[in-house]
């Protein structure tokens, strides 16, 4: 008898460690390397291991969403960052947006009904709104907003089609509350005249012609002291909570421009064209004596993912996937000195940065093109010499 049970306790250990071999070998083989993983999605919320990969999915309600297993605790999860939720990330964020238009409940269940299909209760697109207030700041706005546009004139749009398809965005309320509310933001009234303008007045032809400004290679003399400002904001928030609804890589632009301009407190315009003449180079190393080091024949172009207005500064913001690795300061400066150019506005008036969800990274563009003098140091009042005045 005792033989027989010391028999069945080794055929199941014996099992088990088959089955665990098994479960390791299926693991390996749907082992996806990590540089094809979803940005974001590459640790164990457990236990912080990178040895993480697919394992199936799972069904909700009203979508399907991706599994991982980890390695490691063998623990499986889901990456998304808003969890507990019946509906998808993409109809709670949609919704928000709307409703920050201007729109009531009602109207906002009415625009998700017709684009997605699905029912949603106005007392839950309420308790969305009162969840995500702390992110979404410009809930403390939108009352003020409503009085001065309609919802269907708040955020007008425009596609340029400038070799490809750019979707450029103003947000009017915004905009007006910023320049009219802080008395530091009144000498920034010329960037609306700019931002207005557009619609009519684009210069489309230059943009078909021109050179990127992307694409132009150009080394500052001043970039080695340029003092680079690494920071954490709400543009890394809401780009981390913006992220995991967008399926595909080539989204994420604008899907990013779309809720920081519905929902935060600050940026006014996305994918802004600017372009900036070789007679205006020229203008400025002549009469400004900045230092440009770059000779042109034709127009550079660019469009600027993101423009803000805070602090009495315009904000040119630039989304990077990888923030860390990437230094686009030669790119952010040229922008800034067109929209300078454009707007009529100081390079001192600006500030350039680019993010992702957990990078920042800031730095003043007049700091690029432009050499401080360097002060003479005064001498001390016991060392300074005595003024000899002549005898009367």
């Amino acid at each position: 008898m005792i033989i027989q049970r010391l028999k069945e306790i080794f055929r199941k250990k014996e099992a088990k460690q088959e089955n665990r071999q098994e479960t390791n070998e299926e693991i390996e083989q749907n082992s996806v390397p990590e540089k094809y993983l979803e940005k974001g999605k590459n640790l164990c919320p457990y236990c912080q291991s990178r040895k993480i990969v697919k394992r199936g999915t799972r069904k909700k309600k009203y979508e399907t969403i991706q599994l991982y297993i980890c390695k490691d605790c063998k623990r499986t999860f889901t990456p998304q960052s808003v969890k507990g939720k019946h509906y998808p990330l993409k109809v709670i964020l949609d919704s928000l947006s709307i409703y920050n238009m201007g729109y009531n409940l009602k109207e906002t269940g009415g625009f998700i009904k017709g684009k997605y299909g699905l029912i949603v209760k106005s007392a839950t697109i309420a308790n969305w709104n009162e969840e995500f207030k702390d992110i979404c700041k410009y809930c403390r706005m939108r009352k003020f907003g409503k009085k001065l546009f309609p919802p269907d004139q708040a955020v007008p749009g425009i596609s340029l089609a400038h070799r490809q398809v750019f979707k450029f965005r103003i947000h009017r309320p915004k905009l007006a509350l910023l320049l009219q509310e802080d008395p530091r933001h009144y000498k920034l009234a010329p960037l609306r005249e700019f931002l207005e303008a557009i619609f009519a007045e684009c210069p489309h032809h230059l943009f078909k012609e021109g050179q990127r400004i992307s694409e132009t290679k150009v080394e500052f003399k001043n970039i080695g002291r340029v003092f680079i400002r690494e920071k954490h904001n709400f543009a890394n928030r809401l780009a981390g909570l913006v992220l995991p609804s967008v399926k595909e890589n080539k989204f994420r632009h604008e899907e990013i421009q779309k809720f920081f301009i519905y929902n935060d407190s600050v940026t006014v315009a996305t994918e802004v064209p600017v372009y900036l003449l070789p007679e205006d180079i020229e203008h400025m190393e002549s009469q400004l004596d900045f230092d440009i080091p770059v000779k042109i024949d034709k127009v550079l172009t660019g469009h600027i993912d993101i423009v803000q207005l805070r602090n009495g500064l315009v904000h040119i913001l630039d989304y990077k996937p990888n923030a860390a690795k990437e230094l686009p300061i030669e790119q952010l400066t040229f922008y800034a000195l067109a929209m300078s150019r454009l707007t009529g506005l100081r390079v001192h008036d600006f500030k350039c940065a680019w993010f992702d969800e957990k990078n920042y990274y800031e730095f003043f563009p007049l700091h690029v093109v432009y050499s401080l003098r360097q002060r003479m140091r005064r001498a001390p009042r016991n060392q300074r010499k005595l003024l000899e005045f002549p005898a009367v």
